[in-house]
């Protein structure tokens, strides 16, 4: 008989130089959303290498795929993500702020790892299941424009995940575990206003500003700001000011909004209130307005049944070997970072190991635990992600993995940095392990999916209400 984690250990050991190199190339394109054509291309052609069945174009997303290998019950899902962010460019390992491309994109939320891991997790378990000569279909998901272009909303409007019993998935951050989180539901919503041009100091009269408009909407979106419930998030960033010449009234301008809240319905009421104040401002400047949606997630809440196995895989694997070489950099990175990151450092650390034990973490700021998932303590989480939609066709869970020094904020320089590291890499093999591990587990257990399926139908009855409509494709890009 084939012991499971032993097994899972050293396949992926076996071949960790590549899938280093996978994330290493992923991470040099830092291709935007949905135009991860190079990252998209690189990981369907090791997914071919190793016998997956490769279906590229997925729901008619140029950069979304899907690898499958195997047939019949039971079917795992892995969620593989692979988008960089604008202006995040940094030199690998590099703990001073040196953007290779000055401006340029990088994967400051490490998915160039993220992408690989879940990669490196479905080969594993592939070569278990032959090995031991047992059923299963395994389906590594290519999911592009995580980011802001919610690809797997997309995805699972279009029914790209039906059929799989269950998934995982991971994410890169500074501490090894299986959060208990709620993250919110988030909506991406443009407003354009239209308005008249003229000469702003000969007949001002005339004209009707749609910048006026723009500007009238922020000012009353930061007046609701106090009358939303407080979990909620609203940001906004402008995309047309109309021009650069003061002395033309502008007659076009746009304004892009985020908005987050922790339930879709929640969501709705905030976004019609802010639907109203645009016509408002629009009214008082005698302009017009037009608004859509142009990416929504919904709300991510774990599978309890399925996150407790994850949670026990890891646990049952440990966590990553740090050297000294690897405790230096992280030092040098925790230093980088800003005086209130070293405060949510602190107070994260002393959580997680207490105060007796606060002064050696921070001499070392890395992980070297993994927590236990806790089920009587639930997070609230700001953040928001697509997995969320995919928790709504399927029980789904994602584990967390220390790939960055405790201190390091999300969507930063130091992410880079240190996301082509070996700090990352060891951080991006331990969850690799985990996912391929916990994927056999349930697997191997009817009992396991068949709790994990009754607990998916009692939060959501099976039901998934897309929050993007019929007929509204997904962006080509997204910036």
């Amino acid at each position: 008989m084939i012991d499971a984690k032993t097994f899972v250990e050293e396949s992926i050991e076996k071949k960790k130089e590549e899938f280093i190199e996978v994330s290493a190339a992923v991470w040099e394109y830092a291709e935007g959303g949905y135009q991860e054509y190079k990252s998209a291309d690189l990981l369907c052609r090791t997914l071919e290498k190793e016998g997956f069945a490769v279906t590229r174009n997925l729901a008619d997303i140029e950069t979304a795929f899907k690898g499958v290998w195997g047939s019949g019950p039971p079917v795992v899902g892995l969620l593989g993500e692979f988008d960089s962010l604008p202006g995040l460019s940094q030199k690998a390992g590099c703990p001073v702020h040196d953007p290779l491309a000055e401006g340029g994109r990088g994967h400051g939320c490490g998915h160039n790892m993220l992408g690989t891991g879940c990669l490196a997790a479905a080969v594993a378990i592939k070569e278990y299941l032959q090995a031991a000569g047992k059923p299963g279909t395994v389906i590594y998901f290519g999911t592009p424009a995580e980011e802001i272009g919610a690809g797997k909303t997309f995805m699972a409007r279009e029914g790209a995940f039906d059929g799989v019993d269950f998934f995982y998935t991971w994410h890169p951050g500074t501490t090894n575990e299986v959060a208990n989180c709620h993250m919110v539901a988030n909506y991406s919503r443009i407003y354009r206003f239209k308005g008249v041009t003229a000469h702003a100091g000969g007949a001002p009269h005339l004209g009707r500003s749609a910048l006026d408009s723009v500007e009238l909407m922020n000012v009353g979106v930061n007046y609701l700001r106090e009358h939303v419930i407080q979990e909620a998030r609203i940001h906004y960033a402008y995309l047309d000011a109309g021009g650069t010449a003061p002395n033309v009234v502008q007659d076009h301008a746009a304004v892009k909004y985020i908005i987050r809240a922790p339930y879709i319905w929640q969501l709705d009421e905030i976004t019609q209130r802010i639907d109203n104040i645009a016509k408002g401002a629009a009214l008082m400047c005698g302009t017009e307005v037009s608004y859509a949606t142009e990416s929504a997630y919904s709300n991510y809440i774990p599978n309890e049944v399925l996150a407790k196995v994850m949670s026990e895989a890891m646990i049952s694997i440990g966590a990553p070997e740090w050297t000294e070489e690897d405790y230096e950099l992280a030092k040098k990175f925790a230093d980088s970072v800003s005086d209130n990151c070293k405060s949510d450092a602190m107070q994260l650390i002393t959580r997680r190991y207490g105060k007796e034990k606060l002064e050696e973490k921070l001499n070392q700021p890395l992980d070297d635990m993994v927590a236990p998932y806790d089920p009587d303590h639930r997070l609230i989480l700001t953040g928001s992600t697509d997995v969320g939609d995919v928790g709504y066709v399927a029980p789904t869970v994602m584990a967390s993995a220390a790939t960055a020094a405790f201190g390091t904020p999300g969507h930063s320089w130091q992410i880079t940095g240190q996301g082509n590291s070996p700090i990352g890499h060891k951080g991006m093999l331990l969850a690799a392990k985990t996912m391929a591990l916990a994927s056999i587990q349930v697997m191997e257990d009817p009992q396991i999916l068949a709790d994990a399926k009754a607990e998916f139908m009692k939060k959501n009855n099976g039901v998934y209400d897309c929050p993007m409509e019929k007929g509204v494709a997904a962006p080509k890009f997204i910036s």
